[in-house]
């Protein structure tokens, strides 16, 4: 599902605290550095680490924000799905000799006629693309059943995969400021080495 690369530490572990490189739907889990100096050996490191780190991230958002979406979708769908099975359900219990049913069926956006709607062992199901095909009542609830099963889970999955990414997101924001502290402190320590190495220099011309 993604491309995302796990660095591994210098002895060819992972660092990402997990047993397992990805979730169960294939998205790799993000490096978790608890110790810089296993991920970063040297200062010359940190900008293609913080860039790496950077990318990461944004492909994380990306893969968040279609997650979104789908998730989005599905909330539309599934009530759709069950409305629709409802329907097929009452149609399937009606008997031949039960009265016509009069309902409104939808022309237009504001637009409606009556009809009267006998018993039927037929339906037509739209399975999108504009396409309209003819089940037996029985066949139909069958498919629908399914179809309501498989939207539910992918929703289940989506869900989990959105809480994944997000904490992924964060194991990478920690990551990105603990390498930026860590760059800052060695930037630091070597000021305060260099300053140390002038002053003894001059103390020892000074004798």
């Amino acid at each position: 599902m993604a491309d995302l690369a796990v660095r591994s530490g210098p002895e060819g572990t992972s660092s990402a605290a997990k047993d397992g490189s990805t979730n169960a739907r294939g998205i790799p889990y993000a490096p978790f550095v608890d110790q810089v100096e296993d991920y970063v050996t040297s200062r010359s490191e940190v900008e293609s680490t913080l860039k790496s780190f950077s990318e990461m991230i944004s492909k994380y958002q990306f893969m968040e924000a279609n997650t979104s979406r789908r998730v989005a979708g599905l909330r539309d769908k599934i009530p759709d799905i069950k409305k629709t099975l409802d329907m097929v359900r009452f149609l399937r219990s009606r008997t031949e000799d039960d009265e016509p049913i009069q309902t409104h069926f939808e022309l237009n956006d504001t637009l409606y006629a009556k009809a009267d709607v006998p018993t039927t062992d037929e339906v037509y199901l739209w399975l999108g693309a504009n396409v309209m095909l003819a089940y037996p009542v029985e066949e139909a609830e069958t498919l629908l059943k399914e179809k309501l099963e498989a939207a539910k889970t992918s929703m289940s999955n989506c869900e989990e995969d959105l809480d994944f990414l997000r904490e992924q997101i964060t194991t990478l924001e920690v990551a990105t400021a603990r390498v930026y502290n860590w760059d800052v402190g060695q930037r630091r320590k070597e000021r305060l080495e260099g300053k140390g190495t002038r002053d003894g220099e001059d103390a020892e011309g000074n004798d």
